[in-house]
């Protein structure tokens, strides 16, 4: 009797298993990792769990996984990203499963669970989490009083219109190009009425968190590890966000008849030396608060935004803003890596993420199709510049993370 109901125990635990890892490697791309990185690690946690024989492919999008070639596969799509508390969870469970710490049926249902996890501060404080966010993004980009009045303004108008895109799935669809629309005229109409200086980099902070510089970032590192489809679909549809951003950006300086000269680079410095390091405090709460992340990591969080703001700007005194990109990448990485060997409580992803955030490429893209339409005799050097900043950003990342699974390799 016994054996005849060990072949039933031995498929129900590979079902288990199978479900487990399907849903452990969506909870993955969910959080924005890179497919390679997450392929890496469903095979280390399989191997834990007793297939080292795994087979799994994933995309931006979802992925396929079987046990052993030949025998039942599962696909398991992604819905949407989650917070940066619940990639955390994603973090912690992987690394219990691999350590032998918790049961395949105890993980299944903690990550069928995850999502439902509400908020750990009140609405109100997200809210204003967004502002101090952009806020601190603009004491960077664009230290100026007036400049920083007009993104608390314009950071407000950005989340009403994300909150009533939830509810309107047209404006959900155009939202980058309504967000880009609306900040840009509300930024140039302040310049042209002698408000301000400087709107090109004005209204980069309040659209800096839609931008899709970390998604394109990241499609670059996936095409560098090999990963054609994943890295191909991510550029591709990074790039067409980018796009719709532009188109609202040209719209509007076209319907406000923008002088050429008003669309110029041009930086403002008008709060002083403190700017920054007030800037990179508020981004490390604002982040910590609007992502459900505990107030106790908002140091750590903040120790590797210092990291990689420090490396790039380094980068820019020692020559470019790629060489910056570069070293700021290395440094978010590596740092993250760091942290999370002194910290194992602590996901590399909460304390990566933040920083690379920081490095907004997405903004540099903005800021390149912009001076495209105002200077059109400088397009492929324009061009050249910006997808050199992408791919040094995206070189760095490697190199970081590879040191840092080298350093965990050496450790361990």
């Amino acid at each position: 009797m016994n054996g005849n109901n060990e072949p039933d125990r031995k498929n129900d635990r590979e079902a288990t298993a199978r479900i487990l890892l399907a849903h452990l490697g969506a909870a993955m791309i969910a959080t924005g990792q890179a497919v390679h990185e997450i392929e890496a690690e469903l095979v280390e946690v399989a191997e834990s769990l007793g297939y080292p024989q795994i087979q799994v492919a994933a995309s931006p999008t979802g992925l396929i996984l079987s046990l052993r070639s030949g025998e039942p596969a599962t696909y398991e799509s992604v819905s949407a990203p989650v917070r940066l508390d619940q990639a955390g969870e994603v973090r912690r469970i992987r690394h219990q499963l691999v350590e032998g710490e918790l049961q395949a049926d105890i993980a299944l249902d903690q990550l069928s669970s995850l999502r439902a996890r509400p908020t750990r501060y009140p609405q109100w404080l997200v809210r204003l989490a967004w502002v101090m966010m952009c806020l601190g993004i603009a004491l960077i980009l664009q230290p100026g009083w007036a400049n920083a009045a007009v993104v608390v303004a314009c950071s407000v108008v950005v989340y009403g219109l994300m909150a009533l895109a939830k509810r309107a799935r047209v404006l959900s669809n155009l939202l980058p190009t309504v967000a880009a629309f609306v900040i840009t005229a509300i930024v140039f109409g302040a310049a042209g009425a002698g408000w301000i200086e400087g709107p090109l980099r004005t209204l980069l902070p309040p659209l800096a968190p839609l931008l899709p510089g970390a998604l394109i970032v990241t499609g670059m590192s996936e095409l560098a590890a090999g990963h054609m489809q994943a890295g191909t679909s991510r550029l591709s549809y990074g790039f067409v966000q980018l796009g719709l951003f532009a188109v609202g950006l040209i719209a509007a300086t076209t319907v406000l008849h923008v002088p050429v000269d008003m669309m110029s680079n041009v930086r403002i410095d008008t709060i002083g030396w403190w700017a920054a390091p007030a800037g990179l405090l508020l981004i490390a709460l604002g982040i910590c608060l609007m992502e459900s992340v505990e107030l106790s990591l908002t140091p750590w969080v903040l120790l590797v935004l210092l990291a990689a703001f420090g490396a790039q700007l380094g980068g820019h005194l020692l020559g470019s803003a790629a060489i910056g990109g570069f070293f700021g990448a290395i440094a978010a990485s590596l740092g993250a890596s760091l942290v999370e060997r002194i910290r194992p409580q602590t996901a590399r992803l909460v304390l990566f993420l933040p920083a690379f955030w920081l490095l907004v490429p997405g903004s540099l893209g903005l800021i390149g199709v912009t001076t495209l339409v105002a200077d059109p005799t400088h397009a492929i050097e324009t061009g050249l510049e910006v997808a050199t900043v992408i791919c040094t950003i995206a070189l760095g990342l490697l190199v970081g993370s590879s040191a840092g699974l080298a350093l965990r390799g050496r450790q361990g």
